[in-house]
């Protein structure tokens, strides 16, 4: 397959399959190197999410790691009036996808779309209204590959994947003249592997939340930490030096989503003519609550009058509202500084691969102090 250009427009780019068979069929568009990068890792964490979860997942790619992941469930009224849906007429996977982008939807803004079943004429609907670069499924109903490969003046790129597919047994790359090979297979995540390391019972719900973290940690760029609740991922920290950044990061993204809920958030009256993204994006800097005197002006113009930013003591009071929420990291936390910020998100239940270290005592202590639940799975989840 001729690619459209590799990581940079000036590299020119091809992909095969190894072994003479291909993992894919494209149908539509000519994807760049990137592209696919992210066709083959989202489609990935999609069907072990599916296969762990029991439900159709969706996943949006940006840049080799997810903004966003899910899996089918309810869709909220902030999602409804965001993607202008009704939760009603959404098919299991369209709801999935509506609640992956909705974690980070400044960031899903071009995204790649990976869902784990067969986009219907529901998914197809939600993506022929949104931007993005191109989608990957295991199948498409009739006349949908029609509906999205009209997007972006034909140049949509409409990915058909083998759910069959099983993967060689070692994986290669070359880099710099040299050929690095390690061995494919890796140790599922499932809700059994959450149970057996858990010291205690802990709700089903908060095991569904930690495999789906856990997997979602697996294919974001390390060091990589996750949050999740309710079936969502609602923030993604990746490819951080320091895993307390990724903390930092992830956390402050799932506030954000938090926030969006905030009333006052809500409230915010734009004038008809400003596109969807727009309001995601003044939405999100409104939350923040950084403006400056130029963005401050900007934003008078869409809305009229910019009602005072949120208050540290609203900002509190609603961000203690969200509790029971699950995190995940693709490494060791070695140190109690994680927990402490994990704490400040709604942190109850926190998977990691464990390990030993000479501060362990004070990550339990931490862990004790904000009643959090740790899971020591062993099982370690770096992704290059």
């Amino acid at each position: 397959m001729e690619l459209r250009y590799g990581i940079n427009p000036e590299q020119t780019a091809r992909a095969s399959g190894v072994d003479q068979r291909a993992p894919i069929r494209l149908l539509s568009g000519r994807p760049s190197y990137i592209n696919l990068l992210d066709a083959l890792n989202a489609w990935q964490l999609v069907s072990e999410a599916a296969a762990a979860l029991g439900r159709p997942a969706a996943t949006s790619f940006k840049h080799v790691s997810p903004a966003g992941a899910a899996v089918s469930g309810d869709i909220d009224a902030v999602m409804e009036e965001t993607w202008t849906v009704e939760s009603r007429a959404l098919s299991p996977v369209a709801t999935a996808y509506i609640r992956a982008r909705d974690c980070d939807p400044r960031s899903s803004f071009g995204d790649f779309v990976a869902v784990s079943d067969p986009v219907d004429l529901s998914l197809a609907r939600v993506l022929a209204a949104v931007i993005s670069d191109g989608v990957i499924a295991p199948g498409y109903e009739p006349g949908v590959v029609d509906i999205l490969a009209s997007k972006k003046h034909g140049s949509y790129i409409v990915i058909e994947a083998d759910r069959g597919f099983e993967p060689p047994e070692w994986e290669r790359r070359e880099l710099f003249g040299l050929e690095l090979r390690q061995r494919t297979a890796v140790l599922p995540m499932t809700r059994d592997a959450i149970r057996a390391a858990a010291a205690a019972a802990l709700p089903e719900s908060a095991v569904g939340d930690l495999v789906l973290a856990s997997i979602t940690a697996r294919y974001t760029q390390s060091n990589a930490v996750t949050y999740a609740k309710g079936g969502m991922v609602l923030g993604v920290g990746a490819g951080q030096q320091s895993r307390v950044d990724c903390t930092r990061l992830a956390g402050a993204k799932v506030d954000t989503w938090w926030l969006r809920r905030h009333e006052q958030v809500r409230s915010l009256q734009f004038s008809p003519s400003v596109q969807r993204q727009d309001r995601i994006n003044w939405q999100v800097r409104y939350v923040e609550g950084d403006l400056t005197a130029d963005e401050q002006r900007r934003l008078r113009e869409l809305i009229g009058e910019v009602p005072e930013p949120l208050s540290a003591g609203q900002r509190s009071q609603w961000l203690q509202r969200l509790t029971n929420v699950a995190l995940a990291s693709d490494g060791y936390l070695p140190f109690r500084d994680n927990i402490d910020q994990a704490a400040r998100h709604g942190v109850r239940y926190i998977a990691h691969p464990g390990g030993w270290s000479a501060r362990a005592e004070e990550v339990e202590k931490a862990c004790n102090e904000h009643e959090i639940e740790i899971v020591s799975t062993g099982i370690r989840l770096f992704h290059h």
